[in-house]
């Protein structure tokens, strides 16, 4: 509806019909001034859901992790550290960059003192850039201490569960 036909039909109207015309235009006018904010908020919201997608991202390169882990299953075992080892749980769900990270760090401890072969860790060091930031996501020191088996053994319970995610998408 064009201006002159809003004129138009303000003037054909009578005198309290007028009156909601005015009233309609107020309205419009209130509501057009604010529908920026509308446009904000649900940009705001899109970019909520949008996050909370990002941080739920598949883990890239988990199938060659597997292959590289079982090559590092004797330097792992053979420690005698206690390591910090998350579990397969809600919170490798929601952060699996950073528990994937927290794996990453303890395996660096286990090559450094076991001194292991610098071609056999390449693939860790790779995976390990990798990774994202995350935030929200418990740091490595509060999973338990376990011994260098068992982190071996969950670590690739939980690389094992990523890749067959991923081949399931």
């Amino acid at each position: 509806m064009t201006a002159l036909q809003v004129i138009h039909l303000q003037v054909t109207f009578p005198r309290h019909q007028r009156a909601k015309s005015d009233q309609f235009q107020k309205s419009w006018k209130q509501f057009y001034r604010n529908s920026h904010k509308t446009q904000v908020s649900l940009c705001f919201f899109t970019l909520s859901l949008l996050t909370s997608c990002i941080s739920a991202t598949p883990v890239n390169g988990t199938a060659d992790l597997q292959i590289c882990l079982k090559g590092l299953k004797d330097a792992i075992e053979k420690s005698d550290a206690m390591l910090y080892t998350p579990s397969t749980t809600s919170q490798t769900d929601r952060c699996t960059h950073k528990v994937l990270r927290c794996y990453m760090l303890e395996l660096k401890v286990i090559i450094r003192e076991e001194n292991v072969d610098i071609n056999k860790t390449e693939c860790i060091l790779i995976f390990d850039e990798r990774l994202k930031p995350e935030t929200n996501c418990s740091e490595c020191e509060v999973y338990p201490l376990e011994n260098s088996t068992t982190f071996y053994n969950k670590f690739k319970t939980i690389l094992e569960s990523l890749t067959s995610e991923k081949n399931t998408m």
